[in-house]
């Protein structure tokens, strides 16, 4: 097991200069979500809360998990500063995803973004799909392998970069019914490497002004009935 994203490694992180700036949600998330009827949603790898909150504010019952405790503080703040309506919404967990098995089948909607495990990808893919309720959905972003991050072991890499068939080649086809497979790009202003050391990556650089592309994945499966 690589240590490269271990607990102290993100808990570094979110005592960094960007910590405590609320951010926008990640806008796959938006795009891919604002037509779903909410229901109850698990957002896998929560950072700072900026998806949970939305989804939040369109009404889902969230339950929002990640591993840095300095996180979760900085989501639970920016949620009541939200409104108390927003913050009762949201149920916040630590828990380490490498690991962690969320309740099978009782979420209408399972998200992830720019999660690094460190253990692999399928494992938490699967225990991601199953926690999708029968009739709901599965949206998986990710960073593409266009957008590769220096310094970062091969091991490591193919965990966090990915295209949506891959994701989509651990999916039973018998169960799952594939709707969005594609690969994205989007503009960013900032450095691109402050972008991918976010776990979940919402793409909001903090540089010196100057634009990137980011190269994403994203992936939305609905769970046959």
């Amino acid at each position: 097991m690589t240590e490269e994203f271990s607990k102290a490694y993100w808990e570094g992180h979110y005592h960094g200069p960007a910590a405590g700036r609320p951010k926008p949600p990640n806008p796959h998330l938006v795009v891919e979500a604002s037509a779903l009827t909410p229901g109850t949603a698990l957002d896998a790898g929560c950072g700072e809360g900026a998806e949970a909150i939305w989804l939040a504010t369109q009404g889902w019952q969230v339950t929002a998990v990640d591993i840095a405790d300095g996180a979760l503080r900085e989501a639970r703040a920016h949620a009541r500063a939200a409104g108390d309506t927003i913050a009762a919404r949201i149920d916040w967990l630590q828990a380490d995803l490498s690991d962690w098995a969320p309740p099978v089948a009782q979420f209408d909607l399972v998200c992830s973004h720019y999660v690094h495990p460190t253990s692999s990808r399928e494992s938490l893919v699967d225990r991601l799909a199953a926690a999708v309720a029968p009739g709901g959905t599965l949206l998986i972003v990710g960073h593409h392998p266009a957008d590769p991050r220096p310094g970062v072991s091969h091991a490591a890499a193919r965990d966090v970069h990915f295209t949506a068939d891959d994701v989509a080649a651990g999916l039973d086809p018998d169960r799952w019914e594939i709707l969005v497979a594609e690969d994205r790009h989007r503009p960013i202003i900032g450095h691109p490497d402050h972008t991918h050391d976010h776990t979940h990556g919402h793409g909001h650089g903090h540089g010196h002004g100057h634009g990137h592309t980011l190269h994403d994945t994203v992936l939305r499966a609905r769970k046959r009935t």
